[in-house]
């Protein structure tokens, strides 16, 4: 009996110690790169210190400006865009729970941009186009004893295109992030 009872404990502990190795996140990051906006994020452990991230998300932002020149007028554009971005993380830990992550990666996107012109006549330019994007990804995170993972990213990107470049005023976007994640 003693036998018995001793194996069905030990099989318990390896049930429960297996499962206490989350290997999945699912979650928000919130990022500010070329307009506030939002991705959905996933991130899935490949071994104890690697891990794969997939973050997909939406931006936009508006400029209002006015011209002197020959004339006077106003406009406004609307510039938003798509993308999936994946990245390849080292993770180290710091302290029971806090970790730190460093990795490369790359992504493809849409963007979509309008501008409006107000003035003696008031007209729309709109222009589209598609992007490949380069990054490197550096960050903290905590890792609650609850499945609640926190983090605070730094995202340099460089964009691919013939045009997106030009939206942007650059090629090149520092994005920092912050991420709330379930672990499960």
């Amino acid at each position: 009996m003693k036998k018995i009872l001793l194996s069905v404990i030990m099989i318990l502990g390896l049930v429960f110690n297996s499962q206490a190795q989350e290997k999945n996140a699912i979650g928000i990051r919130l990022g500010d790169n070329d307009g506030f906006g939002g991705e959905a994020s996933y991130q899935r452990y490949l071994s104890k210190s690697n891990r794969l991230e997939l973050d997909l998300g939406f931006r936009g932002h508006n400029n209002y400006y006015r011209y002197n020149g020959n004339g006077y007028y106003s406009g406004k554009v609307n510039h938003s865009a798509a993308k999936l971005v994946g990245l390849y993380q080292w993770v180290w830990d710091i302290d029971k729970g806090f970790k730190w992550y460093a990795g490369p990666g790359a992504g493809v996107g849409i963007w979509n941009s309008d501008k409006y012109y107000y003035g003696n006549n008031v007209y729309v330019e709109g222009d589209s186009g598609a992007f490949l994007v380069l990054a490197g990804d550096i960050g903290i995170e905590y890792n609650f004893d609850f499945p609640l993972q926190l983090s605070f990213d730094f995202r340099p990107e460089i964009y691919v295109s013939d045009d997106y470049d030009k939206i942007r005023d650059g090629n090149f976007g520092p994005d920092f992030g912050l991420s709330a994640r379930y672990r499960f």
